[in-house]
């Protein structure tokens, strides 16, 4: 905007500026809205840095931190004010349909970065590397990286679990520029050694190894760290061991913050057979999964006795005498049936006005 105002005030004709400007225009990667309307933004978007997350850490305010993996829940995260949107490998389960993380790939992973960045303007983008995209080595997990700040436009990474390779992976990142948001606890990602979705830190040697893992994490510079299905004491002497922001799913009330799955706390998946995928510690501040089955069977019954559309759905018209030339101009080409289709329908939306 400066650049614009300096060639339109020191330019040597108005006419000189005019073009300019519309060339400038043209040069604009946001189209013209000239078909679609909508609320205007009144203050330009500002994105939630670090330094933001670390002072309210610091001022002991609640970090808000929720998963998208589209457009629209994107956009749903923003007009919410949430402090950070994480684009979870959790896709695989509750988008693909899979049983467990796993099969997603670094491809698909940024997909929905890149979906979800074009709509949420203000909180911080988080983006998951997937299993399998920085295990073998620190170059691996750092040109992994790199894809999922470049391609995917995520502000900063989360990766899982806390073994010596992960540690040096997630300093090794650190070191090339990119913040890191460590994960330790349940780790949906190792379920293989796990034994499944298991909760961890239920018993001494495990807690103590949860917050061990958690001050490794951050030594290696992660600038918070997710702590998934804890007992709530644990996560609680984890927060007060850290100088950074812990973010609880299944961890208590004791974290600096909270995250939880943007179908889980909708209540998206109401279908027994995703019961399996809903975690016992989401609370379900909706259930959007009935809302929509129940509109789907509206749908499909308006369509089915003819309700749907009707004249007010109708909303591009033509004039009668059109309409009635455009009848004639048929019938002269021999399209007599098509003729008298297009005259019965404006007298059927002229009945249903």
């Amino acid at each position: 905007m400066s650049c614009i105002r300096f060639l339109t005030k020191h330019s040597p004709s108005s006419s000189f500026s005019s073009s300019i400007l519309r060339h400038i225009r043209f040069m604009s990667n946001v189209p013209e809205n000239t078909v679609y309307s909508g609320p205007t933004p009144q203050i330009a978007n500002q994105r939630t840095t670090l330094m933001q997350l670390r002072q309210k850490h610091r001022n002991s305010k609640p970090i808000t931190m929720v998963t998208a993996y589209d457009y629209p829940s994107a956009v749903h995260l923003d007009m919410a004010g949430i402090d950070i949107c994480l684009v979870g490998d959790s896709a695989s389960m509750v988008v693909h349909g899979h049983d467990t993380t796993l099969p997603i790939t670094v491809d698909e992973m940024l997909v929905h970065c890149r979906a979800v960045a074009r709509g949420a303007k203000n909180p911080m983008l988080v983006g998951d590397l997937p299993f399998g995209s920085y295990e073998s080595s620190s170059d691996q997990a750092v040109d992994t990286a790199v894809r999922i700040l470049k391609e995917g436009g995520m502000d900063a990474i989360k990766l899982e679990g806390g073994s010596p390779s992960r540690i040096v992976a997630a300093k090794a990142i650190v070191e090339a520029g990119i913040a890191v948001m460590g994960h330790v606890g349940l780790t949906p990602q190792a379920i293989s050694v796990l034994g499944g979705f298991r909760p961890q830190g239920r018993n001494i040697l495990s807690a103590v190894k949860v917050v061990e893992t958690a001050l490794a994490l951050q030594e290696a510079g992660c600038f918070s760290v997710v702590l998934e299905c804890v007992p709530a004491p644990v996560a609680a002497a984890a927060t007060a061991a850290l100088q950074i922001p812990t973010i609880g799913i299944g961890a208590g009330p004791f974290c600096s913050g909270q995250v939880l799955v943007y179908h889980d706390l909708l209540g998206m998946l109401q279908h027994p057979h995703h019961a399996k995928v809903t975690p016992k510690f989401c609370k379900q501040y909706a259930r959007v999964g009935d809302i929509i089955n129940k509109a789907l069977l509206e749908y499909k019954e308006d369509v089915t006795n003819g309700s749907f559309p009707d004249a007010h759905h109708s909303p591009y018209k033509i004039s009668e005498a059109d309409a009635e030339g455009f009848s004639n101009e048929l019938q002269k080409l021999g399209f007599d049936k098509a003729a008298s289709a297009a005259s019965e329908a404006v007298q059927r939306l002229n009945a249903t006005k």
